[in-house]
């Protein structure tokens, strides 16, 4: 029953960086902003990273489903997302792109996804956007700047709306100071954290991070590991490993309890996003194993 609280898709590749354009190109390769970058694992060859490969991946790893969030430097996929979730209902949940103007999207929509740390202005001009979430029973997933730049202002919008669901990415930028500040915020019974792009964040150790299993126990004791969930951050952390990777180095370490696993895997998210139809996923066994 594991869910992934943090994956990206997308058919084409057009988005922005620092006021410059990132184009999907070959190869699994980008122009970022004018700069040539490996965006995808290079068996995404032809730059389109589809639901369909991404459930390959799930379904090899035992992953449920998956939530769904977007970035600036993919571009918009909003439409692509609503074609995902009426093919694969039960598997995907999936947020729209709020880009600083009015009409982002709602219907259809199980989240809005806020770039915190790509804002032109600050954090208070996304208070209508908060507002809109709540009404139409929305959760919202938001990336902070790094460090606790932003984590006063995300406080006093988490006390204005006390029933919103609001679920923090990227584990608080946990390699940057102050990202405690971040953690402390989901001490509110209505926050939660997820650790899309944790493997990213501590790629210079590398497999099997020792060290990121050490934040998690930490962010743990901060908020409780309740309120802690598991994101992959596919697919640009898979040109580095593969998806069962960024997962394994939870589910073998020795230094979370079954419990704690359990509840960051499994039932933090079943009850933050409200999955509610996900099936076991039938382990089959691979070329080299036994």
């Amino acid at each position: 029953m594991i869910i992934d609280a943090h994956a990206h898709l997308w058919i084409k590749q057009q988005g922005i960086v620092n006021g410059k354009p990132v184009v999907g190109l070959l190869g699994g390769r980008s122009d970022f902003g004018g700069e040539l970058r490996q965006m995808l694992p290079p068996y995404l060859y032809d730059g389109r990273n589809t639901a369909q490969a991404f459930l390959a991946n799930m379904d090899y790893a035992g992953v449920g489903g998956s939530v769904i969030t977007q970035e600036y430097i993919d571009g918009n996929q909003d439409e692509y997302l609503l074609a995902v979730k009426s093919d694969y209902p039960e598997r995907f949940k999936i947020c729209s792109l709020y880009e600083e103007k009015d009409n982002y999207g709602v219907k259809g929509f199980d989240g809005i996804k806020i770039c915190g740390g790509r804002l032109s202005s600050n954090l208070y001009s996304c208070s209508s956007v908060f507002q809109k979430a709540e009404k139409e029973n929305l959760f919202i997933s938001i990336d902070l700047a790094e460090g606790s730049s932003q984590a006063k202002i995300l406080e006093e919008l988490v006390q204005s709306f006390p029933k919103l669901k609001i679920a923090i990415g990227h584990f608080g930028m946990v390699t940057v100071k102050g990202w405690e500040e971040q953690i402390k915020l989901a001490r509110y019974p209505n926050v939660y954290i997820e650790s899309g792009g944790i493997t990213w964040l501590f790629h210079k150790e590398f497999y099997p991070y020792e060290s990121a299993v050490h934040a998690i126990l930490k962010a743990g004791e901060i908020c409780g590991m309740d309120k802690l969930m598991w994101g992959s951050d596919y697919p640009r952390t898979m040109t580095a490993v593969t998806y069962l990777m960024s997962l394994d180095f939870v589910t073998k370490s020795k230094l979370l309890t079954e419990e704690d696993k359990r509840m960051f895997l499994e039932t933090n998210a079943m009850k933050f996003y409200g999955f509610n139809e996900i099936k076991m996923i039938e382990k089959v066994k691979n070329m080299v194993e036994d």
